[in-house]
């Protein structure tokens, strides 16, 4: 089966859409960003209403703050995981915590950039659990696995030909990182590098960050070493 995977950038952020028999999109950047994606759907091409879940890989404001734009355009559902629920159906703004010396200095930069960041409450549709999801159904030959890590709820999702979108298990452009690493920022450093050896167990052959360009596994696993 042909799949196709579309990014684009937002900002700092990326947003992936993934065709096959079905379609589906990954992530839906910071808020206000509803206008660019339906933008860049027409140029694809992708119909919107071919996408039929959009799948969240954590509940912070770059990543879900323009789903529910998203999801006025495509009609699609919204899939995000119970322990990241709460931030997005509250509005909440969620700092996490920095792991790194550069993290510590760059919360403190950001914090002020907050107000930026505020996004309209929504609802999931899909609640992920700690099993993952099967993605035969949304016509895509892969599957969302939970990574926590990052957050509690982050998810990745790994497609049977080895592209895994990982959102923020990982930071590969400034202002986070310059090259391929693990995050500044994450509530639990050791649990994301379960996470991580879980995930590269599985076969990935080409890992797509939420933050940056796509790259081999060998970057992440020499983090790891």
């Amino acid at each position: 089966m042909p799949i196709d995977i579309y990014s684009k950038r937002l900002g700092i952020n990326r947003c992936y859409v993934i065709k096959a028999d079905g379609c589906i999109m990954i992530d839906t950047g910071p808020p206000k960003s509803g206008r660019a994606i339906e933008k860049w759907l027409k140029t694809i091409p992708i119909n919107p209403q071919e996408i039929q879940l959009i799948i969240l890989t954590h509940g912070h404001a770059d990543h879900v703050g323009s789903a529910m734009s998203v999801k006025k355009i495509t009609g699609a559902r919204i899939a995000l995981h119970e322990y990241d629920k709460d931030m997005f159906e509250s509005g909440d703004i969620v700092w996490p915590s920095a792991v790194t010396t550069w993290g510590r200095v760059a919360r403190v930069l950001f914090r002020p950039l907050t107000p930026l960041f505020r996004f309209p409450k929504g609802k999931v549709d899909v609640v992920l659990r700690n099993e993952g999801l099967s993605l035969v159904d949304y016509g895509i030959p892969g599957k969302v696995i939970h990574t926590p890590g990052h957050t509690p709820g982050s998810v990745s999702v790994l497609l049977e030909t080895g592209d895994a979108f990982v959102g923020c298990m990982t930071h590969n452009s400034f202002p986070f990182r310059l090259s391929p690493d693990l995050p500044i920022f994450a509530e639990d450093l050791p649990g994301l590098r379960d996470s991580w050896r879980m995930l590269l167990e599985q076969g990935v052959e080409t890992i797509y960050p939420g933050h940056g360009g796509s790259f081999s596994p060998d970057d992440i696993l020499k983090a790891l070493s």
